[in-house]
């Protein structure tokens, strides 16, 4: 069983590069969690050409980053690194604490209207105090934008927070198009910006067509309805071809959340979804293919549907 990530490297690399230029100077690739679906690894040696900096989603995930680069960690870590390498974040004074003894360089979070971790505008200067007096090093200030609403709004969270934030921290922000990008660093020449970019980086918004998820087929066999098969002996609901698609929850393949149970399925096979039988089982999934028209063949593939962050491929191939 294999399931694959095909890459049209010229394509893709082309978006990649054309996306970074697109934004201009102050560009941080994200690399973090499972490598957007290629492992972290490959992307670190593109975030290497596009950047000096690198985010991180933990002190995990320091692991494989290159002592080229220069990361920044995004999720607060309750326990310090063995070295002062990276950039922590820290949007609290008990992040601070939990750093005793630590004396490497820290970014502020601040809060946006996610209502995740970050400080708030009146209680900012007791934390950069605090900072301070830990011996710790304030490389700047981070706003991690909603994805909801639009640039606009979002430009103006970023407008609203400017006044409380010293004038030589650098701000970091996230979730915005090119556009709304140079339309900040215009109002605010004197200002250093950066800004954070993962999924539109690797994956284009929406996700290119240079990509493509696909599983291989393990078996097939015909199958009534109300014929009964899978772990729960679940009835079919019609008649049609079961087919054993080698990708499951060890993948981190999940049916797909929407009202409508029969668009669910993550499986696709000649333009038409295929009926999930059951939820994906560790490193299989039994789907239902209509006889009406063509239906899939051991040994060949079918296109999944899922988001590539949540996938673990178990190989990428460049065409």
């Amino acid at each position: 069983m294999t399931v694959r990530l095909t890459v049209r490297r010229t394509d893709w690399l082309q978006h990649v590069h054309g996306t970074a230029g697109a934004y201009g100077p102050g560009v941080v690739p994200v690399v973090k969690g499972n490598g957007y679906g290629f492992g972290r690894p490959l992307l670190h040696d593109l975030a290497r050409d596009l950047s000096g900096d690198v985010c991180v989603g933990s002190i995990h995930e320091l692991v494989d980053v290159p002592a080229i680069l220069s990361p920044v960690v995004l999720t607060p870590a309750l326990r310090p690194p063995a070295d002062t390498w990276p950039v922590l974040t820290v949007g609290h004074v008990d992040h601070v604490r939990a750093l005793a003894g630590w004396n490497g360089r820290v970014m502020v979070k601040v809060a946006s209207s996610m209502r995740r971790y970050g400080v708030g505008p009146d209680d900012l200067p007791r934390l950069l105090d605090t900072v301070a007096a830990a011996g710790l090093t304030c490389t700047g200030c981070a706003l991690h934008l909603p994805l909801a609403g639009d640039d606009d709004a979002r430009l103006a969270e970023i407008e609203a927070w400017l006044p409380y934030l010293p004038n030589e921290a650098a701000l970091w922000v996230s979730h915005l198009a090119p556009v709304a990008w140079a339309s900040l660093r215009e109002r605010h020449p004197g200002r250093d910006l950066r800004i954070r970019i993962g999924t539109a980086l690797w994956h284009g918004l929406p996700r290119g067509t240079f990509l493509h998820l696909s599983a291989e087929v393990l078996d097939v066999r015909p199958i009534r309805a109300g014929e009964r098969a899978g772990y729960r002996l679940t009835p079919a609901p019609h008649d049609g071809t079961l087919v054993i698609v080698g990708a499951g929850s060890a993948h981190g393949i999940a049916p797909l959340e929407h009202d409508e149970p029969a668009r669910r399925s993550p499986f696709h096979f000649a333009h038409r979804r295929l009926t999930l039988l059951e939820p994906p089982h560790m490193h299989s999934s039994l789907v239902i293919a209509d006889d009406s028209a063509e239906v899939p063949t051991v040994g060949g593939r079918v296109d999944v549907q899922h988001p590539l962050v949540h996938t673990l491929v178990d190989e990428v191939e460049w065409v």
